[in-house]
Formats: C-alpha cells, sequence, structure tokens
C-alpha cells in the first residue's frame, strides 16, 4: 500500500511562488510514475504535471514554463515548484502514484493552493 501526504500548499500572490511536496511511504519509490493533479471548485480534477520512473516529464499546457516536477527517490519525495502562480492556479492540489502498467494508483488527501491579491 502506497500512502502520500502533501505539503506546501498557502495563500500566495499573483506572481508569487510556491514548492509543493509529496512525500511517499513505499518502497522503490523510483518504480512509480507520479503525477500532480489539480482540482479546482466546480471543475474536473486535471493533470498538471507528470514525472516518469525514468524521470521522463509532461507538463499541462496551462502551467509549462511555469511549473517544474521533480524527484528525489533517496528522500521518497516528488516535488512541484509553482513560480508566477496566476488566481487561475487556485485548486486542491494532490500527489499520484502508479506503477507502470498496473490498474491501481494511490492519492494523497491535497493541499490547498490559493492565488489571491
Amino acid at each position: 500500500q502506497v500512502q502520500l501526504m502533501e505539503s506546501g500548499g498557502a495563500l500566495v500572490q499573483p506572481g508569487g511562488s510556491l514548492r509543493l511536496s509529496c512525500a511517499a511511504s513505499v518502497f522503490l519509490l523510483r518504480m512509480y510514475d507520479m503525477g500532480w493533479y489539480r482540482q479546482a471548485p466546480g471543475k474536473q480534477r486535471e493533470l498538471v504535471a507528470g514525472i516518469t520512473s525514468s524521470h521522463i516529464t509532461n507538463y499541462a499546457y496551462s502551467v509549462k514554463g511555469r511549473f517544474t516536477i521533480s524527484r528525489d527517490n533517496t528522500k521518497n519525495t516528488v516535488y512541484l515548484q509553482m513560480n508566477n502562480l496566476k488566481p487561475e492556479d487556485t485548486a486542491v492540489y494532490y500527489c499520484n502514484a502508479k506503477l507502470a502498467g498496473a490498474k491501481t494508483d494511490f492519492w494523497g488527501q491535497g493541499t490547498q493552493v490559493t492565488v489571491s491579491s
């Protein structure tokens, strides 16, 4: 069983930065594909950024050039560096873990990011 704990969410002004962390309690995190998703009120959950076990990254078009996903397998942690934040980035951000080819994936409880002046 994989347990994920997000942290780092906060209230920040437009143009500001935040770094989210996802701590995973799992053996061999390096085998998992990891992702950050977000869900704004009244909207569907969407993929923000993903990083595979091979460190291949992908981003939603809306965050390209502003957000960076990374992982430190030695610390069992995945990060999302968010720069130049916009009000439309306001959402609950969730961490996701999935073994390649597996049917089951795992979710954290989420961390709130609010971008407002």
